[in-house]
């Protein structure tokens, strides 16, 4: 199990850009896949972007395609979620999850959560 801590939302502009950060505990980090989701108001919890454990592999949704890149830094225990060109749509608030076994989009699958990061996009 691992702890996750999210940061780095906040208000901006529709166009502007933000980088998410998502702090994990433990010295096992870099054997969990890491992804991020995000839930704005009345809507179901959406798959954003997934990353492997060692950073080889990458995935992201339609949405996110072009405009978000996820990254990680295991010597710092950290997944990174760099958005740009962002939308009023992109408000929400983003979770990042972990888990040792799956790689995917799938929520359900994912043993550890982070409380999130609000992210609010103004047009």
């Amino acid at each position: 199990q691992v702890n996750l801590v999210e940061s780095g939302g906040g208000l901006v502009q529709a166009g502007g850009s933000l980088r998410l950060s998502c702090a994990a505990s433990g010295r096992t980090f870099s054997s969990y896949t890491m992804a991020w989701f995000r839930q704005a108001p009345g809507k179901e919890r959406e798959f954003v972007a997934v990353i492997s454990y060692a950073g080889g592999s990458t995935g992201y949704a339609d949405s996110a395609k072009g405009r978000f890149t996820i990254s990680r830094d295991n010597a710092k225990n950290t997944v990174y979620l760099q958005m740009n060109s962002l939308k009023p749509d992109d408000t929400a608030i983003y979770y990042c999850a972990a888990d040792r076994f799956y790689y995917g989009d799938d929520s359900r699958r994912y043993h550890d959560w982070g409380q999130g990061t609000q992210v609010t996009v103004s047009s």
